[in-house]
Protein backbone atom coordinates (compact mmCIF):
# COMPACT_ATOMS: atom_id res chain seq x y z
CA UNK A 1 0.00 0.00 0.00
CA UNK A 2 0.93 3.56 -1.01
CA UNK A 3 0.85 6.63 1.20
CA UNK A 4 0.95 10.34 -0.97
CA UNK A 5 1.21 13.05 1.63
CA UNK A 6 -0.17 16.52 0.46
CA UNK A 7 1.84 19.32 2.06
CA UNK A 8 1.61 23.12 1.23
CA UNK A 9 4.33 26.13 1.44
CA UNK A 10 1.74 27.66 4.11
CA UNK A 11 -1.47 27.43 5.10
CA UNK A 12 -4.48 28.24 2.91
CA UNK A 13 -2.37 27.23 -0.47
CA UNK A 14 -4.38 24.47 -1.89
CA UNK A 15 -3.90 21.48 0.17
CA UNK A 16 -7.46 20.18 0.24
CA UNK A 17 -8.38 21.18 -3.40
CA UNK A 18 -5.86 18.82 -4.30
CA UNK A 19 -6.36 16.23 -2.33
CA UNK A 20 -9.56 15.87 -4.01
CA UNK A 21 -8.57 16.54 -7.43
CA UNK A 22 -6.35 13.60 -6.68
CA UNK A 23 -8.62 11.20 -5.07
CA UNK A 24 -10.46 11.96 -8.46
CA UNK A 25 -8.06 11.60 -11.22
CA UNK A 26 -6.26 8.33 -9.69
CA UNK A 27 -9.66 6.79 -9.21
CA UNK A 28 -10.71 7.29 -12.74
CA UNK A 29 -7.49 5.67 -13.12
CA UNK A 30 -8.43 2.53 -11.89
CA UNK A 31 -6.76 2.76 -8.63
CA UNK A 32 -8.25 2.10 -5.11
CA UNK A 33 -8.19 5.02 -3.47
CA UNK A 34 -8.52 5.90 0.28
CA UNK A 35 -7.96 9.41 2.32
CA UNK A 36 -6.76 10.67 5.74
CA UNK A 37 -6.76 14.11 7.82
CA UNK A 38 -4.94 12.80 10.36
CA UNK A 39 -5.36 16.89 12.17
CA UNK A 40 -7.92 19.38 11.34
CA UNK A 41 -8.08 22.53 13.52
CA UNK A 42 -10.72 24.87 13.86
CA UNK A 43 -13.44 22.09 13.41
CA UNK A 44 -16.85 23.51 15.51
CA UNK A 45 -19.00 21.11 14.93
CA UNK A 46 -17.69 18.64 12.05
CA UNK A 47 -14.15 18.27 10.74
CA UNK A 48 -15.51 20.85 6.99
CA UNK A 49 -11.67 19.45 5.15
CA UNK A 50 -12.43 15.51 6.03
CA UNK A 51 -16.46 15.98 5.27
CA UNK A 52 -15.15 17.23 2.10
CA UNK A 53 -12.24 14.33 1.52
CA UNK A 54 -14.49 11.73 2.58
CA UNK A 55 -17.40 12.53 0.48
CA UNK A 56 -15.44 12.43 -2.57
CA UNK A 57 -13.56 8.79 -1.71
CA UNK A 58 -17.09 7.59 -0.80
CA UNK A 59 -17.59 8.34 -4.88
CA UNK A 60 -14.99 6.09 -5.68
CA UNK A 61 -13.97 3.57 -3.14
CA UNK A 62 -16.83 1.61 -1.24
CA UNK A 63 -14.44 0.21 1.86
CA UNK A 64 -14.59 3.86 2.68
CA UNK A 65 -18.50 4.16 2.80
CA UNK A 66 -19.32 3.00 6.27
CA UNK A 67 -16.76 5.81 7.71
CA UNK A 68 -17.77 8.77 9.25
CA UNK A 69 -15.77 12.45 9.08
CA UNK A 70 -14.34 11.79 12.06
CA UNK A 71 -13.12 8.15 11.32
CA UNK A 72 -10.51 9.52 8.79
CA UNK A 73 -9.02 12.13 11.61
CA UNK A 74 -7.22 11.18 14.72
CA UNK A 75 -7.71 14.28 16.35
CA UNK A 76 -9.74 17.68 15.84
CA UNK A 77 -9.71 20.95 17.78
CA UNK A 78 -12.29 24.16 17.40
CA UNK A 79 -9.10 26.41 18.27
CA UNK A 80 -7.85 27.47 14.42
CA UNK A 81 -4.20 27.27 14.95
CA UNK A 82 -1.32 24.72 14.27
CA UNK A 83 -2.17 21.28 16.26
CA UNK A 84 0.47 21.94 19.42
CA UNK A 85 -0.97 25.27 20.49
CA UNK A 86 -4.66 23.84 19.71
CA UNK A 87 -4.25 21.23 22.17
CA UNK A 88 -4.80 22.81 24.91
CA UNK A 89 -4.57 19.98 26.86
CA UNK A 90 -1.65 18.16 25.21
CA UNK A 91 -3.05 15.19 24.69
CA UNK A 92 -1.88 14.60 21.02
CA UNK A 93 -0.05 10.95 20.91
CA UNK A 94 1.61 10.64 18.00
CA UNK A 95 1.20 6.76 17.76
CA UNK A 96 -2.37 7.28 17.39
CA UNK A 97 -1.90 9.04 14.36
CA UNK A 98 0.22 6.07 12.85
CA UNK A 99 -2.13 3.93 13.85
CA UNK A 100 -5.16 5.93 12.15
CA UNK A 101 -2.90 5.84 9.07
CA UNK A 102 -2.23 2.51 9.46
CA UNK A 103 -6.22 1.29 9.96
CA UNK A 104 -7.45 3.70 7.01
CA UNK A 105 -4.40 2.01 4.93
CA UNK A 106 -6.00 -1.19 4.78
CA UNK A 107 -9.19 -0.21 2.93
CA UNK A 108 -7.37 1.46 0.04
CA UNK A 109 -4.21 0.75 -2.46
CA UNK A 110 -3.55 4.34 -2.13
CA UNK A 111 -3.85 6.20 0.80
CA UNK A 112 -3.86 10.16 0.25
CA UNK A 113 -2.90 12.01 3.80
CA UNK A 114 -3.93 15.81 3.68
CA UNK A 115 -1.75 17.70 6.14
CA UNK A 116 -2.28 20.36 8.36
CA UNK A 117 -0.65 23.78 7.51
CA UNK A 118 3.13 23.40 6.30
CA UNK A 119 5.82 21.45 6.46
CA UNK A 120 6.80 22.78 10.03
CA UNK A 121 4.00 23.51 11.58
CA UNK A 122 4.55 21.68 15.00
CA UNK A 123 2.08 18.97 16.22
CA UNK A 124 4.14 18.47 19.67
CA UNK A 125 6.48 20.25 20.89
CA UNK A 126 9.08 18.11 19.36
CA UNK A 127 7.50 16.41 16.20
CA UNK A 128 6.31 18.25 13.17
CA UNK A 129 4.00 17.51 9.71
CA UNK A 130 7.41 17.02 8.04
CA UNK A 131 8.45 14.54 10.64
CA UNK A 132 4.99 12.51 10.10
CA UNK A 133 5.96 12.22 6.00
CA UNK A 134 9.08 10.66 6.93
CA UNK A 135 8.00 8.37 9.85
CA UNK A 136 4.93 6.97 7.88
CA UNK A 137 7.61 6.53 4.72
CA UNK A 138 5.15 8.51 2.59
CA UNK A 139 6.14 10.34 -0.74
CA UNK A 140 5.28 14.17 -0.74
CA UNK A 141 3.38 16.92 -2.76
CA UNK A 142 4.35 20.04 -2.12
CA UNK A 143 2.04 22.68 -3.29
CA UNK A 144 3.06 26.54 -3.61
CA UNK A 145 1.31 29.14 -4.22
CA UNK A 146 1.31 31.57 -7.20
CA UNK A 147 1.46 34.51 -4.92
CA UNK A 148 4.69 37.04 -4.62
CA UNK A 149 7.01 35.72 -2.40
CA UNK A 150 6.28 31.84 -3.17
CA UNK A 151 9.79 31.49 -4.99
CA UNK A 152 11.07 32.06 -0.90
CA UNK A 153 8.60 29.57 0.74
CA UNK A 154 8.55 27.03 -1.98
CA UNK A 155 12.42 26.71 -2.15
CA UNK A 156 12.75 26.74 2.09
CA UNK A 157 10.23 23.83 2.06
CA UNK A 158 12.14 22.11 -0.79
CA UNK A 159 15.01 22.20 1.30
CA UNK A 160 13.60 20.84 4.17
CA UNK A 161 12.46 17.78 2.00
CA UNK A 162 15.98 17.32 0.85
CA UNK A 163 17.43 17.74 4.35
CA UNK A 164 15.46 14.78 5.29
CA UNK A 165 15.46 12.69 2.30
CA UNK A 166 12.04 12.90 1.47
CA UNK A 167 10.62 11.51 -1.69
CA UNK A 168 8.89 14.65 -3.43
CA UNK A 169 6.95 16.10 -6.51
CA UNK A 170 5.45 19.43 -6.25
CA UNK A 171 3.28 21.93 -8.20
CA UNK A 172 2.19 25.31 -8.11
CA UNK A 173 -1.43 26.44 -7.76
CA UNK A 174 -2.32 29.30 -9.75
CA UNK A 175 -5.28 31.14 -8.33
CA UNK A 176 -3.73 34.00 -6.69
CA UNK A 177 -1.46 37.14 -8.20
CA UNK A 178 -2.47 35.41 -11.73
CA UNK A 179 -2.16 38.84 -13.54
CA UNK A 180 1.70 39.51 -12.31
CA UNK A 181 2.61 35.79 -11.82
CA UNK A 182 4.38 35.33 -15.43
CA UNK A 183 6.70 38.21 -14.45
CA UNK A 184 7.18 38.05 -11.17
CA UNK A 185 7.53 34.09 -10.17
CA UNK A 186 7.39 32.22 -13.32
CA UNK A 187 10.43 33.57 -14.99
CA UNK A 188 12.58 31.87 -11.89
CA UNK A 189 10.53 28.88 -12.04
CA UNK A 190 11.72 28.67 -16.16
CA UNK A 191 15.26 28.94 -15.59
CA UNK A 192 15.40 26.78 -12.62
CA UNK A 193 12.96 24.06 -13.07
CA UNK A 194 12.27 24.21 -16.57
CA UNK A 195 10.11 20.71 -15.85
CA UNK A 196 7.98 22.44 -13.64
CA UNK A 197 3.73 21.78 -13.29
CA UNK A 198 1.00 23.63 -12.49
CA UNK A 199 -1.46 22.01 -10.39
CA UNK A 200 -3.54 21.04 -13.45
CA UNK A 201 -0.55 20.04 -14.79
CA UNK A 202 0.53 17.55 -12.26
CA UNK A 203 -3.16 16.37 -12.15
CA UNK A 204 -3.40 15.84 -15.62
CA UNK A 205 0.11 13.84 -15.85
CA UNK A 206 1.75 10.12 -14.98
CA UNK A 207 3.90 11.24 -12.42
CA UNK A 208 1.72 9.51 -9.57
CA UNK A 209 0.41 6.46 -9.81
Amino acid sequence: MQKLFITATGTNVGKTHTTLRLIEKLSQKGIKVGVCKPIETGVVNMPVDAVALLSTAKLYNSDFLPLSPKDITAYTFPLPAAPFCADTNRNIDIYKIIDKIDELSKLCDLLIIEGAGGLMVPITDKFMMIDLIKIINAKAILVAPSRLGAINDTLLSMEALDSREIDFDWCVNIYEDIDSFDLVTKPFYDSKFPDWMSLEGLIESDTIR
